[in-house]
């Protein structure tokens, strides 16, 4: 068991795709630098999960790791305060794939949404491989070996998250029943002593009579912070709250985040594959060359022509990086054709050329010191090995997998 509150855990990942850009920024990264000072949370590079699409050249790699972790550190990701850590270097991620794979049907992979369709939009890779259909029970591993109460995702993820849900729910329905478990959990109330015992059956009672998520969660804190009570008895208490069986691993919930829209400089949803992006560390004259060619509404075809911003990839940036007033300035502006669109693009160039600048800064400090940058990584694999073996015993004594 860790030490800390399951229900203030965080769980995420992101694969190795090289530097990382405005999308990914404002798509994940820059809510993971808020949710490190509110949970307890773990941040890994993906690294397998990578091959489970690039299986067929893995040289580069090791520098696409290293690329993802200086922009992690250069966006404020702060190895004192998250861990951060290698997917590959903590191999209990993949010892609970493999007990998970004994007990998920064939049948819940082949619906994730994202299996169809990744095998749609990668046509020209062969991705008939057991680790492709298999990568959702990965990331499920990934998320229940450190019994995250989080996972942060879009709408389009929470798919996965479910799926991990049903495959908790399982292993707890399999391998959560010991004889004689309410009785054993009835004995365990006794050892919360003094008010706890009362307080622990009101909350109890009123979450199985109406459903009530704060008194489940008021529960799950005043057992998960009984230092008189074991390790197999708090179990069985946090179990006993919801049903008849012990929560071996924990049902984890989707940390819906807002996922604004960042266009590339094509007009499409900025991405790597269409050649569109503007990379976290940049060099500033380039970003500012980028951006004044972006595109705009097709309608100003002459300086002359109104435009309308809602139309503009231009405008979804401003979104971002303007303040009120220079967003009216634009919305003002485009429409009576009083300015430009270079006009309209200045400040946004200013912005983000600053932002920009200030990562490439902070990036040169672990740029130039690798053994700091090692080190890191090493003390977050260790970090995250220790409350992933603490999973992984629970694990293999619900399964009976420890010797006589």
């Amino acid at each position: 068991m860790s030490a800390v509150p399951q229900g203030k855990r965080v769980l995420s990942g992101m694969r190795p795709t090289g530097a990382l850009h405005l999308g990914n920024y404002y798509g994940a990264l820059r809510n993971w630098i808020e949710l490190q000072y509110r949970y307890e949370c773990f941040f890994f590079i993906a690294d397998w999960h990578a091959l489970t699409t690039d299986y067929e050249d893995t040289s580069g790699l090791p520098q696409a790791m290293h690329e993802v972790l200086i922009d992690w550190l250069a966006a404020g990701l702060n190895p004192g305060v998250a861990t951060l850590f290698v997917q590959s270097q903590v191999p209990e991620h993949a010892e609970l794939h493999l007990l998970l794979s004994m007990i998920t049907p064939l049948a819940w992979l082949e619906r994730v949404p994202t299996f169809k369709d990744q095998q749609e939009q990668l046509k020209e890779k062969d991705l008939a491989t057991y680790g492709f259909l298999g990568y959702p029970l990965l990331q499920s591993a990934d998320i229940l070996l450190y019994r995250a109460a989080f996972v942060p995702v879009g709408e389009d993820q929470v798919a996965h998250v479910e799926i991990t849900r049903e495959i908790a729910r399982r292993f707890n329905h399999l391998y959560g029943r010991e004889p004689d478990f309410e009785q054993k959990a009835e004995r365990a109330i006794k050892e919360l002593g003094g008010r706890n015992i009362t307080l622990y059956r009101q909350l109890r009672r009123r979450f199985q009579e109406t459903g009530d998520v704060a008194a489940i969660e008021r529960a799950r804190a005043l057992v998960e912070s009984n230092t008189r009570i074991t390790v197999a008895d708090r179990e069985r208490l946090l179990g006993y709250l919801e049903g008849s069986s012990v929560s071996v691993l924990p049902e984890p919930q989707a940390l819906l985040t807002a996922s604004p829209k960042v266009p590339g400089l094509d007009g499409r949803k900025m991405s790597k594959s269409y050649g569109n992006t503007i990379s976290l560390r940049e060099d500033p004259d380039v970003v500012a060359a980028k951006l004044r060619t972006m595109q705009t509404d097709p309608a100003r075809v002459r300086r002359t022509d109104p435009g309308d911003p809602e139309k503009c990839p231009v405008w979804d940036l401003h979104k971002l990086y303007s303040d009120e007033p220079t967003r009216q300035w634009v919305q003002q502006g485009c429409r009576s054709a009083s300015i430009g669109c270079l006009d309209c693009k200045k400040p946004l160039i200013e912005r983000i050329v600053e932002e920009v600048t200030g990562m490439r800064k902070r990036a040169q400090e672990f740029e130039e010191n690798p053994d700091m940058v090692a080190n890191i990584l090493i003390e977050g694999g260790e970090k995250a090995r220790a409350a992933a073996r603490a999973t992984l015993d629970e694990v293999r004594r619900a399964m009976h997998l420890r010797p006589q």
